[in-house]
């Protein structure tokens, strides 16, 4: 004979309530595909510019208005993409588009400028390099593995290479705890629902009238 509260307890899991406690999960997988594969066409869309960019027809002080300037813009973009993630429904995945978008965006940015410095300035490097090889050096800089079959041999850019490193020490370290930090308000943000959101006009400090006598 079975326990009629243990009855109950099933009716409850497997009833209405529990069907849309699963509802959730499909829209939760839709927002990860669609966050993915944004961050997908971002890096392809980015390194495509780089490929196609008409940077043969400019010198040192293109090189260097080019670097100063994506410095410019990878901060831009990183401070708002920490403000979409906070006030992003899936602040993790979100999250997820803004390394994307800074980091491929960072390093296409060092390859144009290593690739414009050669081109100005032939002999900066061990050897000619082409936008693929320019790109190379940046990667295995930014991982730190250094091959060694390209050197920076000018002063300038070994100066470039230093930024670099620098550069992404604190897109590593920095950056990421921004970026946790930003994910982390976005969650509390959800968790507070919009009953912590602050009523706007004259409600906000108007006196409840039914709460009168």
């Amino acid at each position: 004979m079975s326990d009629p509260s243990t009855a109950r307890t099933d009716r409850a899991r497997s009833g209405p309530d529990a069907h849309r406690r699963r509802l959730p999960l499909r829209p939760r997988r839709w927002a990860a595909v669609v966050a993915v594969a944004r961050a997908v066409l971002i890096a392809v869309g980015l390194v495509t510019a780089y490929y196609l960019l008409p940077l043969d027809e400019r010198g040192t002080a293109g090189a260097s208005v080019l670097l100063v300037c994506g410095l410019v813009a990878v901060l831009l973009v990183f401070g708002w993409e920490v403000r979409a993630i906070a006030r992003s429904s899936h602040p993790r995945l979100k999250a997820v588009e803004a390394l994307a978008a800074t980091l491929v965006l960072f390093l296409v940015l060092f390859a144009g400028a290593y690739y414009l410095l050669d081109r100005s300035a032939p002999g900066s490097f061990s050897e000619p390099m082409t936008r693929t090889d320019a790109l190379y050096f940046t990667l295995t800089t930014f991982s730190t593995v250094g091959y060694g079959d390209i050197t920076a041999r000018s002063q300038t850019g070994r100066v470039v290479t230093m930024l670099q490193m620098v550069g992404g020490l604190l897109l590593v370290g920095v950056a990421a705890r921004v970026l946790a930090s930003a994910v982390q308000a976005g969650l509390r943000r959800q968790r507070q629902g919009p009953s912590a959101e602050p009523r706007s006009g004259t409600d906000a400090g108007a006196p409840d009238r039914e709460a009168g006598p």
